[in-house]
């Protein structure tokens, strides 16, 4: 008998009671309203329907663990959703982060309370108290933390980093330690959302900042990472980009263009920048398989453009597919109706399997065998 093939969601978030009380207790923004149909989460000022509608499906262990046996997803690596701990002082955020890691260890190595669901497992990415004014001392101990904790596999961190976006030198002794550490830091974006501003009129909800929004601020925060050398001085660094990495891999030939003209910025990178997407890795949160097999093809490419290089295009598809992988955004876009399965699980395992040249075992490593290696599950 074939042996079952894993299916691992790494993009999948939750809020951790501590972390909803803490927003639940807030008076200004971000903060959750209590209404008579239910509670909200409310991030923008003027928000559309006043606020996104939570519940227990946003919090509660249990409801993950249905969701993932409903969609037969057998391990999830969660992550605290957006917005983080960017709205407290230093202080603030350097206690909550300690203490939602704990929790979110707690939460990932209970053992499941549903029957039928002993084979699913949960593991997690902690948090750094990414705010001004925190003391380099206090990350590194977060990330200590992180990397002590047997079920927390990497850390979720936004674009602005301590404020000044994730390219500040500040930075740089945390990635030493999350690199040596051997931890994956899944890059995920949320501020672009708050410019309400940018996307016209209120009647078109969140459509614009989170279609275009998102993968535009992810593309501008992995780039800038990509410009000041990080992935020179940490070689072995080891990032995850949400939504498959925006519009970097469309852009990337057109950036190694645009490098090439400007000596200043040329002279500080050992590679060309198109080197630098096989350094990273992307979910396959894409939604069709057009987009997905182009995104493959571009990070399989990569290694073309390592100095002293004679490869080819050949097998290129292949190598990118590998450092891609499954993700459902869950517990976001929920279906209208209960008996639905979520669209997040259905098109994009769709466009995996529909992808043009992969194989069966570049599907199966995108759906699961290429994060149980990543992880080290």
């Amino acid at each position: 008998m074939a042996l079952k093939r894993l299916v691992v969601d790494v993009h999948t978030h939750l809020y951790l009671p501590r972390y909803a009380s803490l927003l639940r207790s807030r008076t200004t923004l971000p903060k959750i309203i209590s209404r008579e149909d239910g509670e909200r989460l409310v991030i923008l000022k003027d928000e559309p329907s006043g606020g996104r509608p939570i519940g227990p499906v946003y919090t509660e262990r249990n409801e993950k663990l249905e969701f993932m046996k409903k969609h037969d997803i057998d391990i999830s690596i969660v992550s605290t959703a957006n917005p983080w701990l960017d709205f407290l002082s230093a202080k603030e955020a350097h206690s909550m982060a300690l203490e939602l890691n704990d929790d979110l260890e707690e939460y990932c190595s209970t053992g499941p309370a549903l029957t039928g669901t002993s084979m699913r497992q949960l593991y997690g990415f902690g948090l750094l108290p990414l705010v001004p004014e925190i003391t380099t001392e206090s990350l590194l101990e977060a990330v200590k933390q992180i990397a002590a904790s047997a079920h927390l596999k990497g850390l979720i961190m936004g674009t602005l980093g301590v404020g000044k976006g994730l390219d500040d030198e500040a930075l740089d002794p945390v990635w030493d330690a999350i690199e040596a550490a051997g931890l994956v830091v899944f890059i995920h974006p949320h501020h672009s959302i708050v410019n309400s501003e940018t996307w016209g009129p209120k009647q078109n909800g969140h459509v614009l900042p989170l279609a275009l929004g998102f993968p535009f601020e992810t593309t501008v925060a992995a780039t800038r990472i990509i410009l000041s050398g990080v992935f020179d001085r940490f070689p072995s660094l080891r990032l995850l980009l949400a939504h498959s990495g925006g519009a970097l891999p469309q852009l990337s030939s057109r950036l190694a263009s645009c490098i090439d003209h400007d000596p200043v910025v040329a002279s500080r990178l050992k590679h060309d920048a198109r080197f630098y997407l096989g350094k990273l890795y992307l979910d396959a949160v894409s939604y069709g398989p057009e987009e997905l097999g182009f995104v493959g093809d571009v990070l399989g490419r990569s290694n073309r453009f390592e100095a002293g290089s004679s490869s080819t295009a050949s097998g290129d598809r292949v190598a990118g597919s590998k450092r891609m992988l499954f993700g459902t955004d869950h517990p976001f876009f929920p279906p209208l109706s209960s008996s639905e399965k979520w669209k997040s699980v259905v098109e994009n395992l769709d466009a995996i399997e529909n992808v043009k040249g992969w194989t069966e075992d570049d599907k199966d490593g995108v759906r699961g065998g290429n994060a149980i290696s990543l992880f080290n599950l």
